[in-house]
């Protein structure tokens, strides 16, 4: 449960915040899809993200859902920019346009503490079959207001892991440790280093953006002891700490990473891991998915071992999709026999059936875990990534209080543009243009900014 004692601005400041600038600094702002025209009756609308566990949740819904219940599900599908745009302007308005919407845990807190989404405790309670206490943990808490209300439940989930190619340890004789330290980590990029033709030790994001190199680089932050910002709201890029990790980080990218270090994003690293270039990858646990995809050229091959750490004992993010359900929907009960459909232990069995179990939406319930056509399927790395996510601490991810909750953010509004911002910075750092403290000097003084406006609220 989020603590209640956190100072934050006025719900108005907040509202207008998030309204004008909680995404648009970051985002294209192009408005893609006509949508529908209002839902009513027996249809609701359904506004989400092309990802393709997505895609093919829209592929089964007619057949099954709509057959099931009646319920016609008309999905306005769009990349995540678009999405992200659309999203925050129809529930900002409470224009009623959309009763469904894929949102993630760093939207839905900010847009239940501004009154834009309906509380679903009351259909959860009522709910017996969905089994809300089968939803991790640290899944439920992040989906969960300030007010203690629950206001979304998730599609899918991940944290994120070290992953490693075992074939290339075994050759050069190493071994990787069961809890690996970023110093170790360091040291075993030197040594894999080129142990194949045109191999590099390690991929690191590197790529500018809130949501690519900001990902990984402030959980390294948090286990070296760092923070954005303490809980009095004071920032703290340029702390000793802050400045420690992200040399670390930039060094090892430089010394040891990917060619193109400061283009690469998650999908690079991907590609990068998956044709054998890099040799170490820390990431999305979501990634395991396609790396032992049948086809993969490495599957079999890859270790999965947990964040490295530092001073914390455990170090990796939490992100989920999650479906959130307007104020204003006009069928708020329908949309949450969608929204309990989707999220539920039979539509990972359909999904399983029908596409195989590789692509069951994972990461968000204990049952998957134990399901043993799953384990069999995700059985390389389904336990560290259940383990992955168990472990992750969005309230408390560091060394010290914070004022917001988020591992790999900061939960206000103002965050998409400082975390890219910053990025950009940190990023010109790793491309050798300028120094980390240069980076970091400047990026203190945009945090600083936003301290202002939070510090004695």
């Amino acid at each position: 449960m989020r603590t209640q004692s956190r100072r934050r601005p006025p719900r108005a400041t907040l509202a207008l915040a998030a309204a004008g600038t909680l995404l648009a600094p970051l985002l294209s702002g192009c408005w893609v899809g006509a949508g529908g025209a209002g839902s009513g009756g027996d249809s609701i609308n359904v506004l989400m993200v092309n990802n393709p566990q997505m895609v093919e949740l829209q592929k089964l819904t007619a057949a099954h859902f709509t057959k099931e219940t009646g319920i016609k599900v008309n999905f306005t599908v769009l990349p995540e920019n678009d999405v992200r745009d659309k999203i925050s302007q129809d529930f900002a308005n409470q224009a009623g346009q959309y009763d469904v919407a894929t949102l993630s845990n760093y939207e839905i807190p900010i847009y239940a503490r501004n009154g834009w989404l309906h509380p679903l405790d009351d259909y959860v309670a009522e709910d017996k079959d969905f089994d809300q206490q089968d939803v991790l943990e640290p899944m439920r808490e992040s989906l969960t207001g300030d007010d203690g209300k629950l206001y979304g439940e998730p599609f899918y989930g991940e944290s994120s892991f070290l992953m490693y190619r075992k074939d290339v340890f075994a050759a050069k004789g190493l071994t990787m440790p069961a809890h690996p330290t970023w110093q170790q980590v360091a040291d075993l990029a030197a040594k894999v280093d080129g142990a194949r033709p045109g191999m590099r030790g390690i991929c690191l994001r590197g790529l500018p953006g809130w949501g690519e190199l900001m990902a990984p680089l402030t959980t390294v932050v948090n286990t070296f002891g760092g923070t954005w910002f303490d809980k009095d709201w004071k920032a703290h890029l340029d702390s000793p700490e802050f400045v420690r990790a992200t040399k670390f980080y930039v060094d090892l990218v430089r010394a040891h990473g990917e060619s193109g270090a400061a283009q690469s994003g998650f999908a690079e690293c991907l590609n990068n891991l998956t044709q054998g270039k890099v040799a170490m990858w820390y990431d999305a646990t979501s990634a395991a998915g396609s790396l032992e995809a049948k086809g993969s050229p490495v599957k079999g091959k890859i270790g999965y071992v947990p964040a490295p750490v530092e001073r914390t004992e455990s170090s990796g993010w939490l992100y989920t999709w999650a479906w959130g359900i307007q104020k204003a929907s006009r069928n708020a009960d329908k949309a949450w026999t969608f929204v309990s459909w989707a999220s539920s232990k039979e539509y990972e069995e359909l999904v399983g059936e029908e596409f195989g179990w590789s692509d069951v939406p994972a990461g968000k319930r204990a049952s998957t875990y134990d399901n043993p056509a799953y384990r069999k399927e995700a059985a390389a790395f389904q336990e560290q990534t259940k383990q992955a996510i168990a472990s992750a601490r969005p309230n408390d991810p560091g060394v010290q209080p914070r004022p917001a909750p988020g591992i790999q953010f900061v939960d206000i509004p103002e965050f998409t543009d400082l975390g890219t911002k910053v990025s950009q910075e940190i990023s010109a750092a790793i491309a050798g243009r300028q120094s980390v403290e240069t980076a970091l000097k400047k990026s203190q003084k945009l945090a600083a900014k936003i301290s202002k406006e939070y510090e004695g609220r």
